[in-house]
């Protein structure tokens, strides 16, 4: 087994404890050592085991590759779970504020008028070619807020909301302490 890559071992490790049929697989630092190649392989091996049902816990420390690899994350402090859920539903339990993103075609100006108007919006920022806002409301009014932007002639280019830093939330949630 010498002869045999990093990955080639993995994917040898894994196989073998799929023989089994198994519902639930623990599989610590999966993509540790593992080239480039490797790793996306593994991620594409790791998305058909979940579409085929099976669930996998995974133990990592590598952070944003977490974030790319699972559906949702917990979060163990000190022996406790001290945060659960999707990246997206644990930076919005630790910030209680959501940002979003706004680029318009042009008319940055326009744009801030309309969003002053819409109740859901607060503190807007105007930086150089776009502009962000704390959003205080639900799904369907954000797409309404999108809705009548477009509606008011305003192009837009790009609407999203802050995505969750993983490596950000884990510092939040274990107050920078190690693992």
């Amino acid at each position: 087994m010498d002869s045999l890559s990093r990955g080639m071992k993995q994917r040898l490790c894994l196989a073998r404890s799929l023989i089994h049929d198994p519902k639930l697989l623990i599989l610590d630092e999966p993509a540790s050592g593992l080239d480039p190649r490797a790793r996306v392989e593994m991620k594409e091996i790791l998305k058909q085991l979940q579409s085929m049902g099976k669930t996998v816990v995974i133990s990592s420390h590598i952070l944003p590759e977490l974030a790319e690899m699972c559906t949702e994350v917990g979060i163990i402090n000190q022996g406790k779970l001290a945060a659960q859920g999707t990246v997206q539903e644990i930076m919005r339990q630790l910030t209680q504020k959501r940002i979003i993103y706004v680029r318009p075609l042009a008319e940055l100006s326009k744009t801030v008028e309309i969003l002053r108007e819409m109740p859901a919006v607060k503190e807007i920022t105007e930086n150089t070619s776009d502009l962000e806002f704390v959003f205080d409301g639900n799904e369907e009014m954000l797409a309404e807020i999108l809705k009548h932007l477009v509606e008011s002639g305003i192009g837009i280019v790009s609407f999203r909301e802050k995505e969750g830093n993983l490596e950000e939330i884990f510092m939040q949630v274990t107050g920078g302490a190690g693992v």
